[in-house]
């Protein structure tokens, strides 16, 4: 099974490398392919076309959470985790993801009647927030008014609603910094 996840992962990073670098446009299905060091098959067996690949960006967001999750300092508490991870999770995307590319993400989630991957709770981006969460409220720092599925959906969808506005603005703001402003203060409505 993990070599199934690791070629499928090669296969979404080296895509979305490749649309940074070269434009989505410029990006071909070959180039994929070379990159990601996989055959034709490969690809076609995790990807109808290149066209499916926009909803993948939600897989980079769970390698990036997930790469967080296992070094950042154990000694943060839960609430400064989720602000870490936030920041760090927007300084890729400002750094990595073009505007184009993330807004193609968006689209791809809204006319799509099948996979929503950006709500698929069984991702790792979820599964490291709930555990974030519950360790938050194990602490007592959120209010037990607040489920775990409460918080978790909302910071999901505050995260959202600011890559979604940043797109809107055609990235001509800081992400990272923005976000630094205005994550602290939405917590703190469930401390």
């Amino acid at each position: 099974m993990r070599k199934v996840n690791d070629t499928k992962s090669r296969i979404v990073s080296a895509a979305w490398k490749l649309f940074y670098e070269q434009g989505y446009d410029n990006t071909t299905v070959d180039d994929i392919i070379e990159e990601a060091h996989v055959s034709k098959g490969s690809f076609y067996h995790y990807f109808v076309s290149k066209d499916s690949l926009p909803a993948s960006l939600g897989y980079l967001f769970d390698e990036k959470y997930a790469e967080l999750n296992e070094t950042m300092d154990p000694e943060m508490n839960p609430i400064e985790k989720l602000i870490y991870m936030n920041h760090e999770l927007f300084l890729m995307i400002e750094n990595t993801v073009s505007v184009d590319l993330l807004s193609r993400l968006f689209s791809s989630q809204l006319v799509s009647n099948t996979e929503r991957s950006l709500l698929d709770t069984n991702r790792t981006y979820y599964k490291i927030l709930r555990q974030v969460t519950i360790e938050a409220q194990q602490k007592g720092l959120f209010r037990s008014e607040f489920t775990t599925n409460d918080i978790t959906h909302a910071y999901a969808m505050f995260e959202r609603g600011l890559m979604y506005d940043w797109c809107l603005s055609n990235g001509n703001y800081s992400l990272p910094q923005y976000s630094s402003q205005m994550l602290p203060k939405f917590l703190n409505n469930f401390c």
